[in-house]
């Protein structure tokens, strides 16, 4: 990613200046009351052109996105193969698609509430790390199923662990990530997860050959790439920072210069020239205990209840759509175009690719244009284009072909707008409940939408009634348009702005405050 914006200025320190273990910090430019730090610390990261330390954020905590992806995408694939007989599994391709499917986001809702309670309190690294351990475990675990509890107790842990890396990664990565640039890289990244789609709809082309994997040994080799991918993104993660917002929150001030300071030198080092120089007056903030449940929820719902209001509608729309189509598409393939099982994969992967050519084309829209013609353009642009696909559908004029060429339209909107969802959660919301923040919406959005999503939308599409297959389109469509009428209505211009200034912290002290 390039930053050729970045401004320079004379007055800015040279290279060569101490290191940050002695690097006299900006943060203590001015006497405080007792118990009080002021800080400059969001400043000087929003200031920072992009350079490689930025790179190692995006690649230890972005590339999660993508172990979602692979994880729902070979599930879905392989559910025909591990109802076969001889699959060493006894399961049915109903309880596959539906049960194992709303299992695996029950286990994503509570993995997400719970790891990002623990997120805000013991911090974004820590949680990262666990998380992933989480994940690995019971992807494992999961290659080793004979029967169908088994299966569902597997899927419910793996979503566990991916719903607490949502919590605990968005909140990082927005942390980290210069303001200016904040909409594009969190849009990328989590359009990412259609990377891991398509990897896993080539995978699940390869490993459903019989020719190449016995019956019973290619479904399980398929969880076996999430662990490899996952083991690599565990060492890259190692090197990620905690995050400088979250410790000076918690009295950890020196530490969070450090950090600071560290980026700061490796910028200049990697740039070869100074830094520019920290605009505006510090932030004074006074440590503060640990926030309970109901502290949080008033500050949610009582303080900010028009971005309650957005935060729901954008994850129920986006949560419904995704999952029905991301579980239930395969199904639409094979009942109503007599696509062979073991091809379903070629145009999952053609969807894949134009959901992600979507955040990544699309991105940089959401910083210049702003946020809220872009969120809702694409929320209800993906919703008329399913109007219409679902019009088309009932008058058979649809293929295959076709039909993945219009859900890949659809979808090259819908993702922007997905992806912007969680960015809008993470964004509005003050610092001490970030993590929580997005937890609770994507839980409650998505065991809205991503539990019943499933459910509904292959019980209609395996009826095989055409009928049946237009009112879930149209439902998903409904509720993506909706969506993007509240967005234009009561959405946020964060564009281009600090965290701070869109949600002071709790823990922020006001001139009032100060004696």
């Amino acid at each position: 990613m390039t930053d050729p914006a970045q401004p320079t200025s004379p007055s800015s320190q040279p290279p060569s200046q101490p290191p940050p273990s002695v690097r006299p910090s900006p943060d203590r430019r001015r006497p405080t009351p007792s118990g009080v730090i002021a800080t400059q610390v969001p400043a000087r990261l929003d200031r920072l052109p992009w350079s490689r330390w930025h790179w190692r954020i995006v690649i230890g905590l972005g590339t999660v996105w993508i172990l979602d992806g692979l994880e729902v995408t070979i599930v879905g694939n392989m559910a025909g193969r591990l109802a076969q007989h001889g699959s060493g599994i006894a399961i049915t391709t109903a309880q596959v698609t539906t049960v194992a499917a709303a299992v695996y986001v029950a286990g994503a809702c509570t993995g997400a509430l719970f790891f990002g309670w623990l997120t805000d309190r013991l911090g974004r690294k820590k949680l990262f790390m666990v998380t992933l351990a989480v994940y690995l475990a019971a992807t494992a675990v999961t290659s080793l199923s004979w029967t169908a509890w088994f299966f569902f107790l597997c899927r419910f842990f793996t979503g566990f662990g991916i719903g607490g890396e949502y919590a605990a990664i968005n909140s990082a990565i927005d942390e980290l990530i210069p303001a200016r640039v904040r909409g594009r890289v969190d849009l990328i990244i989590n359009g990412s997860f259609w990377v891991g789609a398509a990897i896993g709809a080539f995978a699940s082309i390869a490993l459903l050959n019989t020719a190449l994997f016995a019956t019973d040994l290619g479904w399980r080799l398929a969880f076996g790439i999430g662990v490899v991918l996952g083991l690599v993104i565990l060492l890259v993660r190692r090197h990620v920072p905690e995050s400088p917002r979250w410790l000076f929150t918690h009295g950890r001030a020196p530490e969070a210069e450090q950090v600071v300071a560290e980026a700061e030198e490796a910028v200049e080092r990697e740039t070869g020239r100074p830094l520019p120089p920290v605009t505006g007056e510090p932030i004074l903030i006074r440590e503060r205990a640990p926030l309970g449940f109901g502290t949080i929820l008033r500050t949610v719902v009582a303080r900010y209840p028009r971005r309650t209001v957005l935060g729901l509608a954008l994850f129920i729309g986006q949560a419904f759509l995704y999952n029905a189509v991301t579980f239930g598409y395969a199904t639409i393939l094979t009942t109503y175009f007599a696509v062979p099982e073991g091809d379903t994969g070629y145009y999952f992967a053609v969807i894949a690719v134009g959901n992600f050519l979507g955040p990544l084309l699309l991105g940089h829209l959401f910083d210049s244009v702003g946020r809220k013609p872009m969120i809702a353009g694409t929320y209800i642009g993906s919703g008329l284009l399913l109007f219409a696909t679902a019009a088309l559908f009932q008058r058979g004029s649809l293929s295959a072909a076709t039909m993945t060429a219009c859900w890949t339209a659809v979808l090259f909107l819908a993702s922007a707008g997905a992806s912007a969802a969680y960015l809008t959660v993470s964004e509005v919301f003050p610092l001490e409940t970030r993590a929580l923040s997005i937890a609770f919406f994507y839980a409650v959005g998505t065991a809205v939408g991503g539990i019943s999503g499933p459910l509904l939308f292959n019980g209609l599409v395996s009826s095989g009634r055409v009928s049946d297959t237009v009112l879930a389109f149209c439902i998903g469509a409904a509720l993506m348009t909706a969506a993007g009428l509240v967005e234009a209505a009561i959405g946020v211009r964060a564009e281009r702005r600090s965290l701070e200034s869109l949600a002071a912290p709790l823990s922020a002290v006001t001139s009032s405050d100060q004696p």
